[in-house]
């Protein structure tokens, strides 16, 4: 494979960024449906590799054409990508394939790309012409976490994501289901138990603390299938002073409130999202259900906010937000956007087919592309 290959975090090109006077311009591309850290891990990588980061993201037009239905419109794509804090610039409705045109319209460097494949739909590598002129690079691709894994776990309608015994994972049988090829494993496509490790929080953490005025606002929930709902709600939520604060409930407390297979996501998975957000300053793994005082005193908490869902009473019954409210600090939040997670397993199974299909020609045409790799 032609272009150059980034193999860890660490690596840069070749050092070419620190040797070249004129700033660094890197050019990602993708779908990004269903935007999750798998995506911004990727851009996170290429950002390090230059001093300003373009994404292009395809219209639902492009990605029907090639791939099959998106699960988010164009529009909350767009904004999603946005916010994601290692962007600098969003380009809507890039062109699917990669061209030298586009670069130098952008007046972009080099393209980045994660190392597994993309194709049109008659099978042409999407990048050939950016690998044959030597600018484009590869990142490392997310392993255990993907958009056609997520519509597979709502598919599915288990619990099995929850566990951290990786033995424990989504049936294979079952998988097949909810529309992987039966006709062979694509290394890219398909349900693998994603492995949290510190390394990987401390690269998605800001790690810096509060300054010593600093306003502090407070927020929790389940944050499951990060989404533009989400999004609008942080946004709003940070306006309430300089220092935004996420508590991300554990498992079995989404489950208890939420019920079926929630969270779609675990934990971890959870965490990762919504560090991703560059309105989120600090994110408190299985933050409590109830909002205490003593959190409140140990975070140096200023306001604490809520949307407008409703408030579920804890398990002994009490608010959960009975002290913020009693002192005078919480506040709830118009988003002015609904869109729920609930909304989102709904549009995936009213087209169930549709995206069945869909994994089912994404995993063989890997499947088929992989093997002829192989052979060369």
């Amino acid at each position: 494979m032609s272009g150059k290959r980034c193999n860890s975090d660490e690596d840069t090109m070749n050092g070419e960024s620190s040797k070249r006077k004129k700033s660094i311009r890197i050019w990602v591309d993708g779908c990004f449906d269903m935007v999750h850290f798998g995506h911004a891990n990727a851009l996170r990588q290429a950002k390090q590799m230059g001093d300003y980061l373009v994404v292009g993201v395809h219209s639902d037009e492009e990605i029907m054409k090639h791939k099959g239905p998106p699960v988010f419109s164009q529009e909350e794509r767009y904004k999603m990508v946005r916010a994601i804090k290692w962007v600098d610039e969003v380009v809507e409705n890039a062109p699917y394939v990669m061209t030298l045109e586009t670069l130098d319209t952008y007046n972009c460097d080099f393209c980045v790309h994660g190392d597994d494949i993309t194709t049109t739909s008659d099978g042409t590598d999407t990048y050939h012409l950016v690998k044959a002129a030597e600018r484009y690079i590869e990142c490392k691709r997310t392993v255990g976490i993907s958009t056609t894994d997520l519509v597979g776990r709502m598919l599915l309608v288990t619990k099995s994501h929850h566990e951290r015994d990786e033995t424990k994972g989504p049936n294979k049988n079952d998988l097949k289901e909810v529309g992987l090829s039966q006709d062979g494993r694509s290394p890219y496509t398909g349900t693998k138990q994603f492995v949290p490790t510190t390394k990987r929080i401390a690269q998605f953490s800001e790690g810096h603390e509060p300054k010593p005025n600093d306003k502090i606002v407070y927020v929790a929930g389940a944050f499951d299938l990060f989404h533009v709902g989400h999004l609008d709600f942080l946004e709003k939520a940070s306006q309430y002073g300089d220092y935004l604060i996420v508590g991300i409930h554990s498992d079995p407390v989404v489950n208890r409130y939420k019920g079926s297979n929630y969270p779609i996501m675990n934990l971890h998975e959870r965490v990762l999202s919504v560090l991703t957000n560059k309105y989120v300053s600090e994110v408190i793994i299985g933050a409590p259900y109830t909002v205490t005082m003593q959190m409140i005193n140990d975070f140096k908490i200023d306001a604490v906010c809520h949307g407008m869902t409703p408030i579920l009473p804890d398990v002994d019954g009490s608010d959960p937000y009975e002290i913020p409210k009693e002192i005078g600090i919480f506040h709830r939040i118009d988003s002015s956007n609904d869109l729920t997670s609930d909304m989102i397993v709904q549009r995936i199974i009213r087209n169930k087919f549709l995206f069945e299909e869909r994994n089912k020609k994404k995993e063989a045409k890997e499947v088929y592309i992989e093997n002829m790799i192989r052979k060369q």
